[in-house]
């Protein structure tokens, strides 16, 4: 049974009968009746309730790939951010331009399908959310050579797994890669070549898996207003 609608009623249990009392055995000549009958027991059961948030749209990833940070960038939300993986231990929500709301759904593991981390407690939100927002940390290419590149793919295809095994067709859902900390490239000075060539070849890489990809650095406010719009653009569709 869902209930998805503001002051939506259904019944799950029948009550129980009540019983008559004395009043009911009233009469003229029994004034002042001792009867009475018992009433009978209703229905019983046991229940197992879930909340799962309704969204326009999910952040989803590996723990450290941003979420939080980008949800607190893009709306009004307040969510704790910190360095270190399962700061968010509870879906946050916040509210983009023209009302669409966005969840930041906490970070996935591999194994989460099967109760590994927190488990059901994070996937089942994604549940009612209309489209997914990926996000892929960038910090993950400034490993060597192909390693980078290799790690980033892993990384997606662990989520993905994920989404898959835990069925309820969660892998269905239209999906957007966000790759995140572009300012974690360049070396020292962020050189802004090093920093084109870098995402060139993360998206090349990625492209073969879904080439719907998108770049964002919580450091640069226009970075930030650009995914926004695309994120209400694809909404709207």
């Amino acid at each position: 049974i869902h209930l998805l609608e503001e002051g939506e009623l259904i019944k799950l249990l029948k009550g129980g009968r009540g019983g008559l009392g004395n009043e009911h055995f009233k009469a003229s000549t029994n004034i002042r009746p001792q009867q009475q009958t018992n009433g009978r027991l209703g229905e019983e059961g046991d229940f197992k309730i879930e909340l799962e948030l309704v969204a326009d749209a999910g952040f989803i990833g590996l723990p450290n790939a941003g979420k939080s940070s980008l949800l607190n960038a893009l709306t009004n939300a307040d969510a704790k951010v910190g360095a270190y993986q399962f700061t968010t231990l509870e879906p946050n929500l916040g509210a983009l331009n023209g009302g669409y709301v966005i969840a930041d759904i906490p970070g996935l593991i591999e194994g989460a399908s099967e109760g590994k981390g927190l488990g059901h407690k994070f996937l089942r939100h994604v549940k009612r959310t209309k489209m997914l927002f990926h996000l892929i940390s960038l910090e993950n290419l400034e490993k060597d050579g192909a390693a980078g590149v290799d790690e980033l793919i892993s990384i997606y295809k662990t989520v993905r797994k994920e989404l898959t095994q835990f069925g309820q067709t969660l892998d269905e859902k239209p999906e957007v890669i966000v790759l995140t900390k572009t300012d974690a490239l360049g070396g020292p000075t962020h050189d802004k070549k090093l920093v084109d060539a870098a995402i060139k070849k993360a998206k090349t890489a990625l492209k073969k898996l879904n080439p719907d990809i998108l770049t964002v650095s919580i450091l640069d406010d226009e970075s930030v207003k650009e995914l926004g719009d695309e994120i209400v653009k694809r909404l709207r569709k």
